[in-house]
């Protein structure tokens, strides 16, 4: 596979530039304005933060990209799909809330905010996987699948399972529906809490294999009928049910790319990423720590793998910054070849997926870096 070309700017700007005109210029630079938007609906993928976070993208990123699709003739919008496991992002009301309290609305980003897989996290569509080893087929959002063209724009992180979360993870993961992430992240199916169970009935109803019964009094689900689909965790207002997140690193990954590659098949895909802000863990967290690494710059590609590489690259070689988990886990002698991610989470294995995700043809390793001032 030839290299692919992925732009890079820092986030040095003159007097009369903001760093908003700068992503414009940085995303026209990679072609983004080669795509006909004209008329067409245009899926933004990003991701709300968690409530209480405070590392995920800020709004002004989101207008900028939301304005040029706009000028571009495109009708855009911002979308996620609900989580798998509790928070105040695992249905649609609370996850507007989150998004809203968090800054992202019509008033700061000029467009709408549509939750990708509905209120529940069960409005989804199955679809073939490429090359699939993994998965066969991908659970995901439904209004993601409906989109004409999708621009995934991720801030570029650390994540406590898949080691770094880019622009895979942002769509392969994030596009996934509440049946997509239990595929994706477990390899069992829901446990009960029972002293959290309020014996409510209400996952039953909306358990589509009979597999919960109350015998006991508090919910119980049977196994052998359970086909792993995730609707009673969504359903659950007490938080009773949840996922084993039993995926090894390396699965975990596989399966990520393999889910971005079914969500991208067949239509224009366009990667953003910011690495700024790079908090050790995901923006799924209620919380952040402080940053390990400088602020690095944006890159735009349309090769997500090349991307996510790109970005990894430039971290690999950025100096840490001190009195940080990345310090910290330094001065006990973890070093891991001067990865910052797999410093931090020695358990990781981000190289697995984007080795996966470059067997399966979603994109190539192989790249060029075309700076742009």
């Amino acid at each position: 596979m030839e290299r692919a070309e992925v732009f890079f700017t820092d986030f040095r700007t003159k007097l009369d530039v903001s760093q908003g005109t700068k992503l414009q210029n940085l995303c026209k630079k990679a072609g983004m304005d080669k795509i006909d938007f004209s008329g067409k609906f245009v899926a933004i993928k990003m991701h709300f933060g968690e409530l209480g976070n405070f590392a995920y993208l800020r709004p002004n990123y989101v207008k900028a990209v939301a304005d040029l699709v706009k000028s571009l003739g495109g009708k855009p919008f911002l979308t996620d799909c609900n989580t798998l496991y509790p928070g105040f992002r695992k249905n649609a009301v609370d996850h507007l809330l989150n998004a809203d309290i968090d800054g992202f609305n019509y008033m700061t980003t000029g467009c709408h905010n549509i939750i990708a897989d509905g209120l529940k996290g069960t409005d989804d569509i199955t679809v073939p996987v490429p090359n699939g080893e993994y998965c066969r087929d991908a659970h995901i959002g439904r209004a993601l699948y409906d989109a004409d063209i999708i621009i995934v724009l991720s801030h570029f992180k650390g994540h406590e399972m898949a080691g770094f979360g880019g622009a895979i993870k942002n769509l392969g993961m994030g596009g996934g529906s509440r049946a997509g992430k239990m595929q994706q992240h477990s390899e069992g199916k829901p446990t009960v809490h029972p002293e959290l169970c309020r014996s409510c009935r209400k996952c039953a109803k909306e358990c589509g294999s009979d597999a919960i019964s109350y015998d006991s009094g508090k919910a119980v689900i049977n196994d052998d009928l359970c086909k792993g689909c995730g609707r009673c965790i969504g359903a659950c207002a007490f938080d009773a049910i949840d996922a084993d997140f039993d995926s090894v690193s390396e699965a975990l990954g596989c399966k990520m790319a393999e889910y971005a590659a079914a969500i991208a098949a067949g239509k224009p895909v366009f990667y953003i990423s910011l690495i700024m802000d790079v908090s050790p863990d995901c923006d799924c967290h209620g919380e952040n720590d402080a940053p390990i690494l400088p602020d690095i710059g944006m890159l735009a590609s349309f090769d997500a793998v090349a991307l996510d590489q790109a970005c990894a690259d430039l971290c690999m070689k950025a100096d840490p910054l001190p009195g940080t988990q990345l310090t910290d886990h330094l001065a006990e002698g973890n070093c891991h070849h001067h990865d910052p991610f797999r410093i931090v989470h020695p358990n990781t294995s981000w190289r697995e997926c984007l080795a996966h995700a470059e067997k399966i043809g979603y994109g190539t390793r192989n790249y060029e870096l075309i700076r742009m001032k």
